[in-house]
């Protein structure tokens, strides 16, 4: 009971008006809070199991966790609202490795650390909502401001890291490789994941875009991915998902030709509206690019070349925006264009990519690796939201104890864009701070809704 009245108390510090910055720092803090996990003692439940078997739904629970200790350079935050990514997926599906042993290594970092390795993960790596409290040396961020968080979390005590802070040996993705994650009512955040809640969107919608918009921006946008220039043609596999979604809209802003590769009439439908208009449907075209388990069609990869020149006017593309992997991979690197660049975040179809070596060094093609992002791209992303040039592509919101079905829906592809949970808000709609603005964008902010 004690922990449910601190929880209203700062609700309803968020949900007045006129809190200032002292109501939310004298706020006391719940000893406990709600959180969605995965359980240590459960890592070996789906054991046998083919990956599609796997229920999310079985393997996350929602429990009573404590508040952790905060320490320097960190911040609590109350959760309004956070989302569900593929990495919450193969968290509670313990693939491709159960995410106790990243706590582990983790927990044996420093003493200040060891708050991670615990018998329970909360998982979630988005969140939009209000800061609490923060640790010693934070000077940026105050308790009530209103922000979201991205999900890098680094230490930076290596030299490696401060040209691009995701080549940080310590580099991690919060609550996937580190606890106290986004899908709870508190969430524990280093001060520099954090960036301002874009005012114009609810909590929910900016709680979307996290992880997937900054993934999509270093993948295509940034020099560190594929460095997207106006003109190209952009092959971009699950267009109408999460990752794929934001990389149609970036290519569309950026001035380049997005080729947008969809699994259905529904999902080109979104992509039409988003304003592409080279869309190909792969289960409507019967494109099979394996022909069994072990082998591959190159006459399937052939036909796929075709289509896509029919599409762009004769022209091979620029960027493959890969993240499926073995099962796209091969007709990927044959596709590009003499020079271009495929360029992976993911494979979610599989992490054993196979392709045919001589459509990659004789025609000079580059494959190049991209994970997540550093901070200043994720803050350029989350600008981008900001300002009303990138929107977040939210399709569904679920209640946090509707977590395990959300991510059931996510690992069954059952869902368009982004799927958001409503953590403290008691009902979508809520924080929308600058309503001209957000006028000015309905349509486009309810895209992924109204299909």
């Amino acid at each position: 009971m004690r922990r449910r009245h601190t929880v209203n108390h700062i609700l309803d510090a968020i949900l007045a008006p006129d809190s200032t910055r002292e109501d939310f720092a004298a706020l006391p803090l719940p000893d406990s809070y709600r959180a969605v996990t995965v359980h240590k003692d459960e890592a070996e439940m789906f054991a046998g199991l083919p990956t599609r078997e796997k229920d999310p739904r079985k393997s996350l629970h929602v429990d009573d966790v404590p508040v952790p200790e905060l320490g320097p350079g960190e911040a609590l935050v109350a959760v309004m609202a956070s989302s569900v990514n593929y990495n919450s997926v193969w968290t509670s599906i313990f693939e491709p490795l159960s995410t106790f042993g990243f706590l582990e290594r983790y927990g044996r970092l420093s003493s200040l650390t060891k708050r991670h390795d615990l018998p329970y993960h909360v998982i979630g790596s988005d969140l939009a909502g209000v800061v609490l409290r923060t640790g010693p040396g934070v000077n940026a961020w105050h308790p009530g401001d209103e922000v979201v968080a991205h999900c890098l979390s680094v230490e930076l005590e290596s030299s490696d890291g401060h040209n691009d802070t995701m080549l940080d040996p310590e580099q991690r993705i919060w609550g996937f490789e580190t606890n106290f994650g986004g899908l709870a009512e508190i969430a524990l955040v280093k001060s520099n994941q954090l960036m301002p809640k874009p005012r114009h969107l609810s909590w929910e919608e900016a709680a979307a875009p996290g992880l997937v918009n900054s993934t999509a921006y270093r993948q295509l946008v940034s020099k560190n991915g594929a460095a997207m220039k106006q003109g190209d043609n952009v092959l971009i596999w699950g267009a109408s998902g999460g990752l794929g979604s934001y990389a149609t809209q970036f290519a569309l802003a950026g001035g380049a030709n997005p080729i947008c590769v969809v699994s259905s009439d529904k999902k080109a439908d979104i992509c039409r509206a988003m304003g592409a208009e080279a869309i190909i449907d792969r289960n409507a075209e019967g494109y099979k690019f394996w022909k069994d388990e072990h082998n591959q069609d190159p006459r399937e990869w052939k036909r796929f070349g075709k289509r896509i020149r029919e599409l762009t006017g004769g022209e091979d593309v620029d960027i493959v925006f890969e993240h499926p992997g073995r099962e796209t991979f091969g007709a990927s690197v044959y596709v590009t264009r003499k020079g271009g660049t495929i360029v992976t975040c993911a494979s979610t179809s599989g992490y054993q990519h196979e392709y045919d070596n001589r459509y990659l060094w004789m025609s000079l093609k580059r494959i190049v690796g991209s994970h997540f992002a550093n901070y200043r791209e994720a803050w350029e992303a989350n600008r981008l939201i900001a300002k009303g040039k990138i929107h977040p592509t939210l399709s569904k919101t679920y209640t946090l104890e509707e977590t395990g079905q959300a991510a059931y829906d996510v690992h069954r592809n059952l869902h368009q864009g982004k799927v958001g949970v409503l953590a403290l808000a008691p009902e979508e709609g809520m924080g929308v701070r600058d309503e001209e603005m957000r006028a000015k964008h309905i349509d486009a902010i309810n895209r992924f809704r109204n299909v």
